[in-house]
């Protein structure tokens, strides 16, 4: 022995005991005792010898072992069995000794001694070693079978147990045998096998030859066991009398449950299993089914076997179960008999305890995914089979459907099942008072149409808890709770769910998938097969059963169970495109978010095609509405608290005029709503068309809760109940935000779908907004939802934009053309903030470079355009703002969709509209045009000039149009860059024809230009005026950068075009008063809108020609300048011509300017100027094409002139019915002619002469408007020109300067402007007609309207200038020919003759001057050549008589200075005669010195006629008869002789001082005294006789007169009179003393010595002289002394006429 101390123990114990037994047996039986010590001693020597082993004394130790016992005496049994105990732990029987023990220990049970010390004995024999075999093994076992069906419980215990392990040992025996020959094994085996299978299926005794003994010993034994329990006779275990069925069952199944490997090692035992075991399984079978609990058991067959007994039954499920777990591969064809029976075990006419034990077996199988999988591969797959999957899941649904049908139909149902509770069926609020309601967590249980079953067991996912399966000591059926069936049949479907879930997706998968990323299901075509055939076997009653629990369910926990096994299916059924199965089974979890009878087309087509689908399953179970309704709304409050009270959102299908009740949410609901949320989240990629019924159920849960879209898509409550309608509990309300993040949650989970997932989300969204907009149209609130959750599927997808932009945005575009105000305000917000989101995500290629993407991201934008709604484009404009100012820089390739979305306004839009698109563009403008492609400035350009046109706002038109500036400076600017980049592309630029090729850079300006052209013809003015100063301006600054060619196309495509447009326009503009629309007040200048053209017409008039000014250089290089030149003379002169002042005047300043500005190029073409060389510094040639242009404007000036001056037909006579032009207007025409008289008065000639004089005098004799003209008119008494006549003299000094100092061409002109001057010098007497018009004069007011003007002074000017001229020109040979100086005498005769009468007095006082001017020069011509002046002398003769003897009185209060300065005019026209024409009487026409004469007589004898010549108002003007009577008297009385040398040294010289400032009559009457001496000497004496005769009058009537006015003094000027009369004849007196006594004759002599009394008696009778007068008749009193002489008496006249001499020679 290996271990000494070990077996020195056991050997001492065996000595001890062997002592006991020797001692207790000494008495009775003393052979026993012998034997003892027989033993005792073999035990000592072995001890004492090492070699001996305790195995080769086992029999001699046993033998009185066998005899003690059988002496039957316990005590001594006892102690027998204790040693033999002990040898069977020492392992030291043998086959033999074990024989014997086996032998001894069946005595010792037949007798009944001991026998639980006998089993154990049994058990240690059988357990510690295998020697005992066959059948010693055989008889071990009946006696333990036996020892199992005695009286005594404890030994029927202990034999049952120690029967279950000891059969467990007999199976060990066989693993361990198989474990130790497993290689020495072959494969011959088989063969043998197949040899051997005939013989296998004869029962028989003995084993099979193929088993080893181990196995055989096991072969034979559970041979029997079935033969026991099929009631037949064991062939092996002999002596076995009784047997129960329930025992063998329960063997039966143990070694099935433990040993499955040797029946699937051993064809023998697997044949065993086929043959035996079904067999038997398939007839206890039997009773169960063919029993029905509704057939009354009288009827039934009363045999025991036939009734089902529930300890077999239960027994026999057990053994099914076991066998189909673990034997399923073997009894493939047998499985699917258990299975159908079992199925049938659930029908409901069933015992309760019969489908509750089918249930936990079915349940056991659920729980394993690869039985599943073979039921399914095996059967449901096979073409013939029966689909037993289907069935199984089928049955379950029907099962618990079944459950909850009305009461009354399931009574005898309770009846047969024995006891069950018969409160089935009734609500536990009703029953048990239980709290329902809110606050009180409700117990988890299913309450359905009335129907009340609590959930009663709790059993963990995956694992099967069989609780009736395991009560093996009832013999009754027990009685099954309510529920029971209902709970575990509900467990059963979970884990039905959950096991095709991990057949699917692998051992490991979870139920929580996000968006289905993370479970990639990739299976192969095989594995696809069996899945889509699990799913098809088992939607159907697995939906049945879970629609059910799912309404039925009345706690959270089980609810979302349910509701995860629903989605979980679905998303398989999703994963394998098996549509039918996933729509059903969304269908039913959106039917579950919403309350019962909700009107939901949708789900309702969708669960029709379920049911007709699943009917084959339903059994008669399929819901029918109208038993659903009787309690639905019942159940569901008394189940759930209502937490949420709204509207329905309305449906398509529903009538426009229907109304709906409120809509009631329970917190089920929402839990429901959860789950549906999550559904979509976790499995969004394999819901494909079902997306639309999640969605609309979503769409309506959100509407009924009055969840409202905000920015972004996201979901927020209303802020009120009046918003939404909706009453809501607090708890809910909390929930809402949870809920609403959740749903954005699902659709930014969208962005881990796959394309094609992806499409189908945004489809089923569209869809769903489609179904909206067909609501909105008959004008039902809308839901928004659809369309908020494009808008967040589209933001968080926006990495991958391509996809799906096109389909989104376009549909968002039609949902902005809706007609229902919210709905299309959520489509536009929608659209731009997925366009703003789009353009500030990070893409990748970056959005910079990446042109297609900008174009696709901006378009939608852009289409917004086309919808007509303002609030939509109100919208899109402020989303462009935001985006310009967010990304603007970045949008390089966008910039055309930008401009056009900004341009895309029109006159329909609103105000604010316009606004707001303007704003854009003002920052395009000011901060992105360097950020621009070129080709986008054109249309840059094209917008702003939108702007500029539309009429919303005319503000807007006008920044517009300072924003055109603004291009403008930056295209300045930035010239170099733009030249560098531009190109001539035809699409970018419009045609320019006539140009061919225009740089592009000039293109762009053309642009600029056509555009602010067309604005210059807007319908406002102040668009018009704005537009052109905007265009003049900017070809003024920027003009210079344009190609040369390019201006001809500015001129005939920019500035002609416009010209000739305003042109049209004023004249059919309208002249009605312009409404002044509020309280605007409207100048009257421009009050109608031909005067606001007006306007427009000299802008633009202006504004060209100051390009022709400025650019003038340029332009004569263009081939036709001449005809633009002339075509602008054309506008010019048209609108000159116009009735508007305002446009006539700007017509001539932009002809004055052009007229300027050619001055400064005089006529150089510019391509000389710069090559002239230094040498070559002559004047240069002038261009024949200059030379044609300045005679165009000159042609033109005229035309306009004469057509402009031409008086009116005869038969007008108001001013007002006759066009009269201005003044100011004529004064410009006037202007211009200087200018333009520069450049042609190279060929100015005599006939232009005559068509200026036309114009000119036209121009004067013009009227004026009585209510302009004191702004014209000066008041009369300053004395100045109007700026008309200035312009005239100038026009005229410009031409006089030619004359003299020009060339002998022009002289030829001298006479005519002689004409004109004195023509306008003559104005001053008499104001020129215009045709008939009736005027009134500037010094009068009146009624006319019509103003003549001041004339005077511009006469006077004239007048000056005639004499400045003749000055020049007096001897010129034209001058002398015309007979000028004849002409002026003849223009002067009229104020002279008028005098006092003329307008004003300075006229004729400047005529006479003129007069005496040209005299000085004109008298020595006129001698020089008498032919030429033969007609001057007899006007001269007029003109100096007009004016001394002039019949207009001076003015009655004229002083005395005065009139004395007038008198001194007179004497110096005497002195003139005196000087400058007497003394050339020789060579001056005879009748001229008569004339004079006879003038002079007038004026020396002036005073004396008509006594009262003073009552007319004629004032005597002694000192001009004085200086007449004196040059008369002098040059009457000197000889010829002395002619000439008394001319200047005249004793008389010295009288006529003091009459220098007289009148100047008297040259006529001294030319008219010289002649032929016998003709002077008549004249003399007629002279001095008449003057003789009127002193004597004068002094008669003095005396007479004095004498009669006695006290009172006469008159002042009587007294100047006498005093005059006294002077007179003393001078006489004087004269004819010196005179040669020859000269006088004695007639005088007598006729003055008669004067003498009369003058003593003036002496005399004046008592008021003055001292004046007496001196004046002392001087002629004095004179008389040398006439006092003696008389003579001598008779002869000659000595009296020597006397005579002598006397006066002697004095």
């Amino acid at each position: 022995m290996a271990d000494d101390g070990k077996a020195a123990r056991i050997l001492d114990g065996l000595q001890n005991d062997l002592k006991a037994l020797c001692m207790e047996t000494k008495k009775k039986y003393p052979h026993i005792k012998d034997s003892c010590e027989e033993a005792i001693i073999k035990v000592r020597g072995a001890a004492s010898n090492p070699q001996s082993t305790l195995a080769q004394i086992t029999t001699q130790i046993l033998y009185p072992l066998v005899q003690a016992a059988e002496t039957k005496e316990p005590k001594i049994v006892k102690l027998s069995i204790g040693l033999m105990q002990r040898l069977i732990v020492a392992d030291v029987v043998d086959a033999g000794s074990g024989e014997h023990i086996v032998e001894t220990l069946w005595m010792l049970m037949e007798n009944g001694i001991e026998e639980l010390k006998v089993l154990q004995s049994v058990t240690l024999l059988l357990t510690t070693s295998s020697v005992i075999q066959g059948p010693n093994l055989a008889k071990a076992l009946v006696l333990c079978f036996r020892l199992h069906f005695t009286k005594d419980a404890t030994v029927v215990n202990t034999a049952s147990a120690t029967v279950r392990q000891l059969v467990s040992v007999v199976f060990e025996r066989v693993l361990a045998e198989d474990s130790k020959h497993v290689k020495e094994e072959t494969g011959e085996d088989d063969t043998d096998d197949s040899m051997n299978m005939e013989e296998l299926k004869v029962l028989s005794a003995s084993p099979p030859k193929t088993l080893r003994p181990a196995a055989a010993d096991a072969y034979l034994m559970f041979q029997d066991l079935v033969q026991l329990v099929n009631a037949d006779q064991p062939l092996w275990l002999l002596g076995l009398t009784e047997m129960t069925r329930t025992f063998g069952l329960e063997l039966l199944e143990s070694v099935l449950t433990t040993f499955p490997s040797v029946f699937y090692n051993h064809p023998e035992f697997n044949f065993l299993l086929k043959e035996r075991v079904c067999a038997l399984v398939i007839k206890l079978f039997s009773p169960n089914i063919k029993y029905r609990a509704s057939v009354p058991a009288s009827v039934q067959q009363a045999t025991p076997l036939d009734k089902p007994y529930f300890p077999i039954a239960m027994r026999l499920l057990r053994v099914v179960s076991v066998l189909i777990q673990k034997y399923y591969p073997l009894l493939v064809t047998q499985c699917e008999i258990f299975l159908s029976l079992m199925v049938k075990f659930l029908d409901g006419d069933r015992p309760m305890w019969q489908r509750g034990l089918a249930l936990e077996v079915l349940h056991k199988l659920a729980i394993q995914p690869n039985l599943l999988q073979s039921f399914c591969t095996n059967y449901d797959m096979k073409p013939h089979s029966t689909k037993i999957f289907q069935d199984i899941v089928n049955s379950m649904g029907a099962f618990v459907q079944s459950l909850f049908i009305s009461p009354q139909s399931s009574m005898a149902a309770q009846l047969a099942g024995g006891g069950q509770g018969g409160s089935q069926g009734q609500s536990p609020a009703l029953l048990a008072g239980m709290p329902v309601g809110p606050g009180v967590s409700p117990q988890p249980a299913f309450f359905y149409r009335g129907v009340y079953l609590p959930l009663c067991v709790n059993i963990p996912t995956g694992q099967a808890k069989s609780l009736y399966l395991e009560m093996l000591d009832k013999l009754e059926p027990p009685t099954i709770p309510e529920g029971y069936g209902v709970s575990v049949a509900y467990y059963c479907l979970l884990d039905i769910v959950r096991s095709i879930h991990l057949v699917m997706m692998g051992p490991h998968a979870t139920n929580e998938g996000i968006g289905g990323a993370s479970e990639h299901y990739k299976p192969n075509e095989e594995d696809r097969k069996i899945h889509e055939q699990l799913v098809n076997s088992a939607w159907c009653g697995l939906l049945a059963a879970l629609t059910v629990l799912l309404e039925a369910c009345t706690d959270e926990a089980s609810t979302e169970n349910v509701l995860k096994a629903i989605q979980t299916f679905a998303s398989l059924a999703g994963k394998l495109d098996l549509t039918t199965p996933r729509d059903a089974f969304i269908t039913a979890l959106c039917k579950s978010c919403l309350p019962p009878h909700y009107t939901l087309t949708v789900l309702n087509n969708a669960s029709v095609a379920a049911a007709a689908s699943s009917s084959s399953m339903n059994r008669g179970h399929q819901r029918s509405p109208s038993t659903e309704s009787q309690h639905q709304y019942y159940d569901s409050e008394v189940r759930h608290q209502v937490v949420a009270v709204g509207t329905a959102l309305a449906t398509p299908s529903l009538p426009v005029g229907a109304q709906q009740g409120p809509v009631m949410l329970t917190n089920k609901n929402l839990q429901c709503m959860r789950a549906t949320l999550s559904m979509a989240h976790c499995h969004g990629g394999v819901l494909g068309a079902a997306w639309h019924l999640l969605l609309t159920t979503l769409q309506h849960l959100v509407w009924i809760l009055g969840l409202k879209p905000s920015t972004g898509g996201s979901l927020k409550a209303g802020r009120s109940t009046a918003e939404t309608n909706a009453v809501i509990t607090t708890a809910v309300i909390a929930d809402l935000p949870v809920l609403s993040s959740m749903l954005s949650r699902l659709f930014e989970s969208s962005q881990h779908l796959d394309d094609v997932a992806l499409h189908h989300l945004i489809d089923a969204l569209c869809q769903l907004s489609r179904e909206s907009m067909e609501l909105a149209y008959t004008n039902r609130e809308p839901s928004l939802f659809a369309v908020a959750k494009l808008l967040e599927t589209g933001v968080v997808n926006l990495g991958r934009v391509e996809v799906l932009w096109r389909p989104v945005t376009n549909h968002l575009l039609d949902v902005c053309q809706h007609p229902h105000v919210r709905m299309r305000e959520w489509g536009v917000e929608a659209v731009t903030y997925l366009v703003k989101a789009a353009l500030t995500h990070k893409h990748n290629p970056p959005l910079k470079d990446n042109q297609k993407l900008q174009t696709l991201l901006l378009s939608p934008l852009s289409e917004v355009s086309l919808v007509g709604h303002p609030d939509v484009r109100q919208k899109q404009l402020e989303s462009l703002l935001h985006i310009l100012h967010s990304c603007g820089e970045l949008l390089h390739h966008g910039w055309p969709l930008i401009l056009n979305i900004i341009g895309a306004i029109n006159d329909n839009h609103s105000e604010h509209l316009v606004r707001l698109a303007f704003q854009c563009l003002q920052l395009v403008v000011t901060d992105f045009l360097p950020l621009m492609p070129w080709a986008c400035l054109p249309l840059t350009v094209d917008t702003a000039a939108k702007f500029g046109s539309q009429t919303q706002e005319l503000n807007i038109s006008l920044t517009a149009i300072g924003l055109m500036w603004n291009i403008s400076d930056y295209f300045y600017q930035n010239q170099e860059k733009l030249r560098a980049s531009l190109t001539s592309d035809n699409q970018v630029f419009p045609d320019f024809p006539g140009v061919p090729n225009m740089p592009p850079f000039d293109k762009l300006w053309m642009c600029l230009y056509a555009r602010l052209g067309d604005l210059c013809v807007d319908s406002r003015p102040a668009v018009r005026k704005s537009a052109g100063q905007t265009l003049f301006s900017t070809i003024a600054a920027h003009g210079a950068l344009l190609h040369d060619q390019t201006w001809q196309a500015v001129l005939w495509q920019v500035l002609f075009p416009l010209l000739d447009k305003v042109r049209q326009l004023s004249d059919s503009a309208s002249t009605d008063k312009v409404d002044q629309g509020g309280n605007i007040l409207i100048h009257h200048s421009r009050n109608t809108q031909q005067k606001q053209w007006a306007e427009t017409q000299v802008l633009t008039l202006s504004g060209v020609a100051r390009v022709f000014s400025t650019k003038q250089n340029i332009l004569q290089g263009l081939g036709d300048f001449p005809r633009a030149w002339a075509l602008l003379l054309d506008f010019i002169h048209t609108a000159a011509l116009s009735k508007s002042n305002e446009v006539s005047l700007a017509a001539l300043k932009s002809l004055q300017e052009m007229l300027q500005a050619g001055r400064s190029s005089s006529g150089i073409p510019s391509n000389y100027s710069d090559h002239s060389d230094a040498k070559n510094c002559g004047p240069h040639p002038i261009a024949e094409e200059t030379i044609a242009n300045w005679n165009t404007a000159w042609k033109v000036w005229h035309t306009i002139g004469a057509e402009i001056t031409k008086p009116p037909p005869d038969e007008v006579t108001r001013g007002s019915d006759a066009y009269i032009p201005s003044q100011p207007f004529l004064t410009a025409l006037v202007h211009i002619f200087p200018h333009l008289f520069q450049h042609i008065k190279p060929r100015f000639v005599v006939s232009d002469f005559s068509r200026l004089a036309s114009v000119l005098s036209g121009c004067v004799s013009v009227p004026v408007h009585g209510d302009s003209s004191p702004f014209i008119l000066p008041s009369f008494t300053e004395v100045v020109v109007t700026p008309l006549q200035e312009g005239v003299l100038q026009a005229l000094a410009a031409i006089e300067k030619e004359v003299t100092e020009g060339n002998g061409a022009t002289k030829a002109m001298v006479p005519q402007l002689f004409t004109l001057l004195l023509q306008f010098s003559s104005y001053s007497c008499q104001a020129p007609q215009y045709g008939n018009v009736i005027t009134r004069p500037h010094t009068t007011k009146g009624s006319t309207d019509w103003v003549t003007m001041n004339f005077v002074p511009f006469a006077e000017k004239s007048l000056s200038m005639v004499v400045s001229l003749y000055h020049t020109t007096s001897c010129w040979q034209e001058v002398i020919e015309a007979q000028v100086l004849k002409n002026i005498i003849q223009g002067l005769i009229v104020p002279l003759r008028m005098k006092y009468r003329c307008p004003a007095q300075t006229t004729w006082k400047l005529a006479i001057t003129t007069l005496l001017t040209v005299l000085q020069e004109g008298l020595q011509l006129a001698r020089e050549h008498p032919t030429h002046f033969r007609e001057m002398w007899p006007v001269l003769g007029t003109a100096l008589d007009s004016f001394l003897f002039s019949n207009s009185p001076p003015p009655a209060n004229q002083s005395s200075e005065d009139a004395e300065g007038d008198e001194s005019i007179d004497c110096q026209v005497v002195e003139l005669i005196r000087e400058e024409i007497l003394p050339y009487a020789s060579s001056t026409p005879s009748d001229f010195i008569v004339s004079i004469m006879v003038l002079l007589n007038k004026g020396s004898i002036e005073s004396a006629s008509g006594t009262d010549s003073e009552c007319d108002g004629f004032k005597l003007r002694e000192e001009f008869a004085k200086t007449c009577f004196e040059t008369l008297l002098q040059f009457s009385l000197l000889t010829p002789t002395d002619f000439d040398v008394k001319l200047d040294n005249s004793d008389n010289a010295g009288t006529s001082k003091g009459t220098e400032s007289s009148n100047g009559n008297m040259s006529q009457s001294i030319k008219g005294c010289l002649g032929t001496n016998d003709s002077t000497q008549i004249t003399t004496k007629l002279a001095v006789t008449s003057l003789l005769h009127r002193f004597r009058e004068v002094l008669v009537r003095y005396v007479e007169d004095e004498k009669l006015s006695g006290k009172c003094p006469l008159p002042r000027h009587r007294i100047a009179e006498i005093s005059f009369v006294l002077k007179a004849i003393a001078t006489l007196l004087s004269s004819l003393k010196k005179a040669p006594v020859e000269k006088v004759d004695s007639m005088t002599w007598a006729q003055l010595i008669g004067l003498y009394p009369h003058l003593v008696e003036v002496g005399g009778s004046s008592n008021s002289g003055t001292p004046q007068l007496w001196r004046s008749l002392r001087e002629v009193l004095l004179q008389y002394a040398q006439l006092l002489h003696p008389p003579t008496t001598s008779s002869s006249v000659d000595s009296n006429e020597n006397s005579h001499k002598g006397v006066i020679n002697g004095t």
